[in-house]
């Protein structure tokens, strides 16, 4: 058998293999080099996927890599970097049409879905708002604030002014935390418990606050937080209001 007629029903193994059952039993470098030969459906890319591997760590690390990143190992051109940059943006696309003019807010694992992989791996933490209308329908999302999520960054009334802005009537808050760990900080939970009070004052809901992890999140909904807040919101109006008396 020849060299050609080898590396031929190498990939019609590797296709067949994916047709009877997706990704299931294929190993990081495998889908790799699925990916690879979309740009070189006539070349062997087993070395260059594996490379990749070696270089990224893992498939997420591969997808997220940039094309110059991608293009500096031997064998891996433009043709092949477009490939998989092509994949990645068709994946994100469909989250997000998934998660855009839907009843969303079933669940914060839905939201991490759309969210992990532009989210995962980010140097520094960036803040998230999810604007939804009346019938809990996604209408925009928007990176407000960069750097250190605290309570000094963040501003209640650039957050109340934006869902004010995309006529907002409930909100969900979404960050990450680099270190992999998604459990809230102190200044977290401060921060989720002023926006709750900023957005009851206006009128807004907010629906969660969710924290990003490695592979993982933290739904302050979920842990019954921003229940928590609102009832603490509450508590001080009804204080304020008797002591006016």
């Amino acid at each position: 058998m020849s060299l050609d007629k080898g590396r031929e029903g190498h990939r019609k193994r590797l296709r067949e293999k994916f047709t009877r059952s997706g990704l299931a039993g294929f190993g990081d470098y495998e889908v790799v080099e699925l990916l690879l030969t979309l740009g070189s459906p006539r070349k062997d890319c087993k070395e260059q996927a594996k490379a990749a591997i070696r270089r990224f760590k893992t498939l997420r690390g591969v997808l997220e890599a940039s094309a110059e990143e991608l293009q500096q190992i031997a064998g891996i051109g433009p043709h092949n970097s477009f490939g998989i940059k092509l994949v990645l943006e068709v994946a994100r696309k469909y989250l997000k049409e998934k998660i855009i003019d839907k009843p969303v807010y079933t669940s914060a694992q839905e939201i991490f879905d759309y969210l992990y992989h532009t989210m995962r791996g980010l140097k520094k933490e960036v803040f998230k708002v999810l604007y939804l209308n009346s019938q809990n329908q996604v209408i925009d999302t928007t990176d407000l604030f960069s750097g250190t999520v605290n309570s000094s960054a963040i501003s209640p009334r650039e957050v109340m002014e934006s869902a004010i802005k995309h006529n907002a009537t409930c909100l969900i808050f979404v960050h990450n935390h680099p270190s992999g760990d998604p459990e809230p900080s102190r200044s977290d939970k401060e921060v989720t418990r002023d926006l709750v009070f900023a957005a009851a004052i206006m009128q807004t809901k907010v629906l969660d606050h969710i924290i990003i992890g490695d592979n993982t999140y933290f739904s302050f909904a979920g842990e019954g937080l921003i229940e928590l807040y609102e009832t603490d919101f509450l508590s001080l109006r009804m204080k304020g209001a008797s002591e006016a008396r």
